[in-house]
């Protein structure tokens, strides 16, 4: 995927590299929107259950979601803007890796503000730009898959799980280009790469009443490739 963004943003910009846009300018408002996917590169502990499972080395995996991004940035001065990237709620699916099974799902936003460099916002044609912030991600409807909640069942006398993730503060880092397609419009193409780690808890409970939490630490750290267009207001 980064292969193929870096070839999209090259091939537009030679495309359309003669078409020009009006300089960005202090007090422009920019507002982006398309499609963003967000990659987790995940990282997880191992879980550590009660035998005769035992611990799971290889811990979760955590798959992709694309979504709908709203991004608006505020230009401060002609070459720095301050940007908030904004999505419709993503949904990820877990995976148990040892066990090839599927653990559960959540849904998260994760809205991040950015402070942005524009080394050509005062000049007209294509506008790249490079960018640093704090992402802070919101994970809520956490599910066990019945898959999982069925093993632990039939391995461990489990009779009921809930799993829940902690919400994540991170840095996050950021480039992309704006490629005018007239004076108002250009085609834009971002990739940002965001620190998100998180605590995952998963609560059972057993047919005599006792209950006990499984913890272990997965870090997500995702690319997050958006594709769409902006408007200069």
């Amino acid at each position: 995927m980064k292969k193929q963004l870096v070839i999209a943003v090259a091939a537009a910009t030679m495309a359309m590299g003669a078409l020009s846009v009006n300089a960005y300018e202090q007090g422009d408002i920019i507002l982006r929107a398309g499609i963003v996917t967000v990659a987790p590169d995940a990282d997880s502990d191992p879980i550590v259950l009660p035998d005769p499972v035992g611990t799971l080395p290889s811990g979760v995996d955590v798959d992709d979601d694309t979504q709908i991004s709203i991004i608006g940035t505020w230009m401060m001065s002609d070459n720095w803007g301050l940007e908030l990237l904004a999505a419709t709620p993503f949904e990820h699916d877990i995976k148990v890796v040892d066990l090839g099974i599927p653990a559960g799902s959540t849904k998260h936003l994760p809205p991040t503000l950015s402070l942005q460099w524009y080394p050509r916002g005062n000049a007209e044609g294509w506008q790249p730009y490079f960018g640093v912030g704090v992402n802070y991600t919101a994970f809520f409807d956490e599910e066990v898959s019945p898959v999982l909640g069925g093993a632990l069942g039939d391995l461990l006398g489990v009779t009921s799980a809930k799993l829940s993730l902690d919400d994540s503060v991170g840095l996050a880092v950021e480039a992309g280009v704006d490629v005018p397609l007239n004076e108002k419009w250009s085609l834009n193409l971002g990739v940002w790469y965001i620190d998100i780690g998180t605590t995952a808890d998963i609560d059972v409970g057993f047919a005599d009443g006792s209950n006990a939490t499984v913890s272990f630490d997965v870090d997500i750290d995702p690319w997050v490739y958006n594709i769409g267009v902006a408007y200069k207001f």
